[in-house]
């Protein structure tokens, strides 16, 4: 917890210091894996609206934040493109992954890639990872970022109102950060499990 307190200090401080450009900054480095909670982020833009008892900043922020996601995210695909696919062949030996088994996921992400990155998007954890496999799999640069944007604005929505509502008490959500995480990656599990036994039917 100390570390997510250490985290926060710093995100609170990167945005009272440049304000939404200070969004768009933390939202694009936490969709590009640099360890950002976006669970502070935009709870702590939501408590910035309510102080500032404006709508107008609400909506900038989610508008900013989304541009930041979708700059952090075609990052991350890029990585993947140029970088993991060689990786995977050369190293996945050792983490158990085999050339054909990593066709064989290719040719699934290529037919069932846009529900995975919607849906991911919306997932905590999950939703910052996923662009990686995308850009491995060589997914439609134009359907991810379709899908990139409309997966990452109802979570942006959802986290900057929970600190819009909660005004002076935003920081209560740090305390469920980490139950958030677990129902996010619960919740892509039974997905996948439900698009495996569709594709196995």
């Amino acid at each position: 917890m100390s570390i997510i307190l250490l985290l926060a200090n710093a995100v609170i401080w990167f945005i009272e210091t440049f304000g939404l450009l200070g969004i768009m900054i933390t939202m694009a480095l936490e969709s590009a894996l640099v360890p950002l909670p976006s669970e502070v982020i935009m709870p702590f833009a939501g408590y910035v609206a309510w102080s500032r008892n404006s709508w107008l900043f609400f909506w900038q922020s989610i508008i900013v934040a989304t541009f930041g996601n979708l700059i952090g995210s075609v990052a991350l695909y890029y990585i993947g493109i140029f970088g993991g696919r060689p990786l995977i062949i050369k190293y996945g030996k050792y983490l158990l992954v085999r050339e054909d088994e990593l066709r064989r996921a290719e040719l699934w992400f290529q037919k069932k890639g846009d529900i995975v990155v919607l849906i991911g998007r919306m997932m905590p954890a999950v939703r910052t990872v996923i662009s990686l496999p995308a850009g491995i799999f060589r997914m439609s640069i134009s359907r991810f970022i379709i899908f990139t944007v409309i997966g990452s604005i109802p979570w942006n929505i959802m986290l900057a109102y929970i600190g819009y509502i909660l005004g002076l008490h935003w920081m209560m959500i740090l305390n469920y950060s980490v139950y958030i995480d677990i129902i996010g990656i619960l919740a892509l599990f039974v997905l996948l499990l439900f698009i495996f036994i569709r594709t196995k039917r």
